[in-house]
C-alpha cells in the first residue's frame, strides 16, 4: 500500500541489509534529492510508538534527514512509502532484492542524458548542482556525446571502456577518431588506452619520435612508409605521413629486443610497450617480486664516503660569508659535478634472486630517445606467497609453495597495507600541526645523506600510489573519511583562470581552510606499510601513530573478504585463540574454510555470544601487520614535543581539533 508518512515518522531499519556507502555517492545523492525530489519510494514496515521502519532506502532517507537538518526540508515533509507486511525474513529478502535490481547507468547513456538537459536550456553548472557532480565530470560526460558514432555506439554496447572513448575524444575530429576504430578492429596486438591516444593524436609523425629513432628512416621507406619535407625541414622534423605502419614496425622491433632481453638476463619474459613507462593496464593482475638494491662493493662505498666528504668540504665554502665570487661560482660547479656522482653511486639497480628468475617477467618500454629500456622492476603471472616480512616463500620442486601456517599471498599484504595506510592518512589529515612538521621535516632532510632509508612519504607533491593498481577499500571506515574529507575541503580558489589569480584566491581562504589542505595534501604522499620487518616496513610510520595514538580496531575489521578467507586456516584459528582461548577454537576448529571465515568475520565483530571480556578481545584484536607499534623513540623527546605542540595549541590545535569534530 502506497502512503505518505511524515518524514519525523521514519526511522532506519536495522534488518537493512546494506550496511556500508559511499561519501561521495551520498552528497551526490542528498543533491539530487534537494534539486528534483524524492524519484522513488521507500519501503517501510509499521513499526512500534506510529514510527514505520525504513526496509529499503535507507541512504534515501539518511539524505532526507541530513536536509531536514540543513533546513531544506522541514522536519513535516510528507515521503511517499510503500508498506509491507511479512515475517522478518520476507522483510529482510525484499531490502536486498531492491539493492540487486539496480543496474549502474552506462557512460553513453548519462552522456546522452546530460546533452539532452543541456540542450533544454539548462547550464554545465546546473547540471552539476542537480546532481552533486563536479562540472568538470559532467564536461567529460559531454565529451563522450560528441564523440564518432561507431566509438560512441561501441561504448554503449560495452565493446570498449571508458578510459578508451576518453582516449579517441582526445581529439575533436570525429573523422579521425572513426578511422582509428576501424584500424584496430582487425589489431592483432593488445589494444591499450595508451595505443588508441597515440594513433589519433599522431596524423603524422616527427622524424624525431622515439618509434621513429627506433625504426630508422631507411626501414619505414623500404615497408612503403612515406615522408614530407618542407623547405627548411631536417631528419627531426620531417612529417612521416604512415603513423599506423609507423606503429607496427615499432611495436615488431620492440618485440625482437623483448625476446633478446628476456634470454640475456634468464626471465620468463619480457614484455614491450611503446610508451615511455609501464601503464596500469599492463601490470593489472600481475604479482609484484620483491627485489633488493644491489649491494656496494668496497670500492664503491670508500668512493662514496669520499665524495660526502668532498661535499661536506665544498659546500663550506658557500657557507662562508667572507668567500669571494669566483670561490663561490666554482664550488657551485664542483658541487654539481659530486652531487651526480653521489645519486650514479646511489642509485642501485634491483636484484632479483635467481630461484625466481624462472617464473619473472619485466616490461620492456620505449625511452624519449628512441631507445628500448627494461624497467627494473619483476613480476610474476602467478599469485606470489609471501612471508609477514615480504619475502617470497621456499617453493617446492614441483612448483608449489611449502605450506606454513603464517604465509599471506603477495596480493592481500598489499592490499592490507594499503588499508593501513589510509587509517593513518586520515589521522595526520586531521592533525594540520603534526603534517606541516611532517612535511617540513621531510623536505628538509631528503639530502640524500641516508640513502639506505626508505622515504615514508613521496612528500614532493605527487599522490603516492599503492601496490595494487585499481583497488579501493570503498567500505573501510577509513577510506570513506578520507573521501568525505576530500569533499569538504574549500575548492573555491579553483576558479582562478591563471596559476596567479588561484594562488592568490587560495591566500585569500581562512586559517582553517588552508590548514584543511594542507592536511589533505600532506596526507596523500603517505605509502603504503605494514607493520612489519622488510620492504613493506616503515619506521617512521610507527613514529606518527604513535603520536596519533591510532587503534587500528576502532577503523578496521577483519572480514571473510578482506582478510580471513584469503588467509590459512591456522591463521585464522590463531586469531580466535587470542579472542576467546581453547574454547573458542574448539568450537570451529573443524569447520570448513569458508565456513570458518564467515564465523570469525561475524565473531571479531562482536556479534556472537560470549563473555563480555572474550567479545572485548575480539573487537580489540587486529592482524599483527596492521597495528601502529610504539615507534623507538626516547621518553625525553617526546615529552619536549608534548610541551612545545601545547603551548603552540591556541594557534594551530584549536584548528586541528575542529577539522577532526567535523571528521568524527
Amino acid at each position: 500500500m502506497i502512503q505518505s508518512i511524515a518524514l519525523k515518522k521514519l526511522a532506519a531499519s536495522p534488518r537493512n541489509v546494506r550496511k556500508s556507502s559511499d561519501a561521495l555517492a551520498d552528497l551526490q545523492l542528498r543533491a539530487d534529492i534537494a534539486a528534483r525530489g524524492l524519484l522513488q519510494n521507500l519501503v517501510v514496515r509499521k513499526g512500534k510508538r506510529g514510527k514505520f521502519e525504513v526496509e529499503a532506502g535507507g541512504r534515501r532517507l539518511a539524505a532526507l534527514q541530513a536536509l531536514a537538518e540543513e533546513g531544506t526540508l522541514p522536519e513535516s515533509h510528507e515521503v511517499t512509502c510503500l508498506v509491507i507486511e511479512g515475517e522478518e525474513s520476507e522483510v529482510r529478502e525484499a531490502s536486498l532484492a531492491e539493492n540487486f535490481q539496480r543496474l549502474a547507468i552506462n557512460p553513453a547513456d548519462e552522456a546522452q542524458a546530460f546533452a539532452s538537459i543541456i540542450e533544454a536550456g539548462a547550464s554545465l553548472e546546473d547540471v552539476a548542482r542537480r546532481f552533486g557532480l563536479t562540472v568538470r565530470f559532467v564536461e567529460g560526460r559531454l565529451r563522450l556525446a560528441s564523440l564518432a558514432p561507431c566509438v560512441f555506439e561501441a561504448l554503449a554496447e560495452g565493446t570498449i571502456t571508458l578510459d578508451m572513448a576518453k582516449a579517441y575524444g582526445a581529439i575533436s575530429d570525429v573523422e579521425r577518431q572513426a578511422h582509428v576504430y576501424a584500424e584496430l578492429q582487425d589489431a592483432w596486438y593488445q589494444v591499450t588506452p595508451d595505443t588508441i591516444r597515440r594513433m589519433v593524436l599522431d596524423a603524422t609523425v616527427r622524424g624525431c619520435d622515439p618509434r621513429a629513432v627506433l625504426v630508422g628512416r631507411d626501414v619505414y621507406l623500404a615497408a612503403g612508409g612515406r615522408i614530407e619535407r618542407e623547405l627548411f625541414d631536417d631528419d627531426a622534423s620531417e612529417s612521416w605521413i604512415d603513423a599506423e605502419l609507423l606503429e607496427d614496425l615499432a611495436r615488431k622491433a620492440m618485440e625482437e629486443v623483448a625476446a633478446r632481453t628476456a634470454q640475456e638476463f634468464g626471465l620468463a619474459w619480457v614484455r614491450p610497450t611503446l610508451g615511455t613507462y609501464v601503464s596500469h593496464d599492463l601490470v593489472e593482475g600481475l604479482g609484484r617480486l620483491p627485489c633488493q638494491p644491489a649491494p656496494m662493493t668496497e670500492q664503491e662505498v670508500q668512493e662514496l664516503g669520499q665524495l660526502e666528504a668532498d661535499y661536506d668540504r665544498v659546500a663550506a665554502v658557500l657557507e662562508d660569508e667572507d668567500s669571494d665570487e669566483d670561490k663561490v661560482a666554482k664550488a657551485e660547479r664542483e658541487l654539481v659535478v659530486i652531487d651526480r656522482a653521489m645519486r650514479f653511486l646511489n642509485d642501485r639497480p634491483p636484484i632479483l634472486a635467481d630461484e625466481l628468475k624462472a617464473e619473472a617477467g619485466a616490461f620492456l618500454v620505449l625511452s624519449r630517445n628512441g631507445e628500448p629500456t627494461l624497467v627494473p622492476q619483476f613480476y610474476t603471472e602467478t599469485e606470489v606467497i609471501t612471508d609477514d616480512d615480504g619475502a617470497v616463500e621456499p617453493v617446492e620442486e614441483n612448483g608449489t609453495v611449502k605450506p606454513k601456517g603464517s604465509s599471506l599471498s603477495q596480493r592481500l599484504l598489499d592490499e592490507l597495507a594499503m588499508q593501513r595506510r589510509d587509517i593513518l592518512a586520515i589521522h595526520l589529515a586531521n592533525d594540520p600541526a603534526l603534517a606541516l612538521d611532517f612535511m617540513v621535516f621531510t623536505l628538509a632532510d631528503a639530502d640524500g645523506h641516508d640513502w639506505r632509508a626508505r622515504k615514508a612519504s613521496t612528500l614532493v607533491g605527487s599522490v603516492a600510489s599503492g601496490p595494487v593498481t585499481g583497488f579501493e577499500a570503498k567500505d573501510a571506515p577509513a577510506s570513506a573519511a578520507l573521501a568525505e574529507f576530500a569533499g569538504s575541503l574549500d575548492e573555491s580558489w579553483r576558479a582562478g583562470t591563471s596559476d596567479v589569480e588561484r594562488f592568490a584566491r587560495f591566500r585569500a581562504l581562512s586559517d582553517e581552510a588552508r590548514s584543511a589542505w594542507l592536511g589533505h595534501v600532506v596526507s596523500r604522499t603517505l605509502v603504503a606499510s605494514l607493520a612489519c620487518d622488510g620492504e613493506r616496513s616503515t619506521p617512521m610510520h610507527e613514529a606518527l601513530g604513535s603520536l596519533l595514538e591510532i587503534e587500528t580496531a576502532h577503523w578496521w575489521r577483519p572480514t571473510a573478504a578482506n582478510y580471513f578467507d584469503r588467509v590459512p586456516k591456522a591463521r585464522t584459528l590463531e586469531a580466535l585463540d587470542a579472542a576467546g582461548g581453547p574454547e573458542l577454537v574448539s568450537r570451529y576448529a573443524a569447520s570448513k574454510k569458508t565456513e570458518l571465515a564467515n564465523a570469525a568475520e561475524r565473531i571479531f565483530s562482536g556479534n556472537f555470544i560470549g563473555e563480555a571480556d572474550a567479545k572485548e578481545r575480539a573487537q580489540a584484536w587486529v592482524p599483527t601487520i596492521m597495528r601502529f607499534t610504539d615507534a623507538d623513540v626516547p621518553s625525553d623527546l617526546v615529552k619536549a614535543a608534548q610541551v612545545d605542540a601545547e603551548a603552540e595549541e591556541p594557534v594551530r590545535g584549536d584548528v586541528a581539533d575542529e577539522i577532526a569534530e567535523q571528521a568524527a
